[in-house]
């Protein structure tokens, strides 16, 4: 395993990037919520950034702080290209997806069927490290079953064990990436949906933990199933930070907790529900006055409630059928009329 140091600062917590989930709404929205950690972008291929619109993919706003740009990409020239390009942003580093099992991506050798080819990952990771000063890490899983995925296969690309992964990392760490985020979970690249991916495989922390114990100068930050800070603070004294998803938007108030796990966080004390919406919602008018969906705006404050007393009402005040440009400062003064006032302004 190539003895890489990188002197780069690593978050304690990081926001997964999530298709569908991690636009620039959302993430300006978590930023409220939590000032140190770093977000991610969803996953963006390489050759939208090479050929589409380039500032509707990459911008994002400089309030959204820390954010790391996530990439797709399936050969060198490809990533290069990209990455190239996305410096003209100031996202804090950029990531490599080699973790995604989506049949859209896989079938194109990109995502976790990238780890079927590891001598690929170096030549990317290399490619990317050569277009960019910035940091540059990838996300993988512990391992893939890709049967039948890859026609140029004739046999089947299981990667399922310890030895397996240390053959993968042995390959790619000659790249120097600065940070390995690893989903603790296998890959099934046949099957399975990505949403199914994230359930059933079984989750397999301690083959993360091992490998931290055993290369301990590897920069490792654990992914799958982190839902409470219970659960992340045990997590980081194994390794080196935690990145949450689907918490994020299921049970989003818990970000806003996540300052407590850092020994140099600036914040005091969390922010109440009630001024994180306060907050929001000048953001909100000046993104629908510049014609950005109203519902991809709501998405965000959907779960801000959850388990607390009232949270049926609000959702109901937030539903899609209810919501519409021309009625929603009316639902959040609703909201603030009917919300307990102790659970709108109380730091719980």
């Amino acid at each position: 395993m190539e003895k890489y140091i990188s002197n780069i600062k690593a978050p304690k917590i990081s926001i997964a990037p999530m298709v569908d989930k991690s636009h620039r709404h959302f993430r300006y929205f978590s930023r409220l919520l939590t000032k140190d950690s770093l977000l991610y972008t969803e996953m963006v291929t390489a050759q939208s950034i090479i050929n589409g619109d380039r500032n509707k993919i990459l911008y994002f706003r400089e309030e959204e702080g820390a954010v790391a740009l996530q990439i797709a990409a399936s050969n060198a020239e490809d990533a290069y290209k990209a990455v190239k390009l996305a410096n003209d942003y100031n996202y804090t580093e950029i990531n490599l997806n080699c973790g995604c099992p989506s049949d859209r991506v896989s079938g194109n050798l990109m995502g976790a069927a990238l780890m079927s080819s590891k001598e690929l990952v170096y030549d990317i990771l290399c490619a990317m490290k050569e277009a960019t000063n910035k940091p540059v890490t990838i996300k993988h899983r512990i391992g893939i079953d890709g049967t039948g995925v890859l026609e140029s296969e004739k046999t089947k690309i299981i990667m399922d064990g310890y030895d397996d992964l240390l053959d993968f990392l042995d390959t790619v760490s000659k790249a120097r990436p600065d940070r390995y985020i690893i989903h603790a979970r296998t890959a099934i690249l046949k099957g399975l949906s990505p949403k199914d991916n994230r359930e059933i495989p079984p989750l397999n922390y301690d083959m993360v933990y091992k490998l931290k114990e055993e290369f301990d100068y590897l920069n490792i930050e654990i992914n799958g199933g982190f839902r409470t800070l219970d659960s992340i603070k045990e997590a980081l004294n194994k390794v080196d930070g935690v990145m949450i998803g689907r918490a994020s938007y299921e049970d989003c108030y818990l970000l806003s907790q996540l300052y407590k796990l850092n020994e140099n966080s600036e914040v005091v004390a969390p922010t109440s529900r009630g001024e994180v919406i306060k907050a929001y919602i000048p953001y909100v008018i000046e993104e629908m006055n510049n014609g950005s969906s109203v519902h991809s705006l709501i998405a965000p404050l959907q779960s801000l409630f959850q388990g607390q007393k009232g949270s049926r009402k609000y959702k109901q005040l937030l539903s899609s059928s209810n919501i519409k440009k021309e009625n929603l400062l009316e639902i959040f003064d609703s909201i603030f009329e009917l919300m307990p006032s102790s659970i709108l302004w109380e730091n719980n």
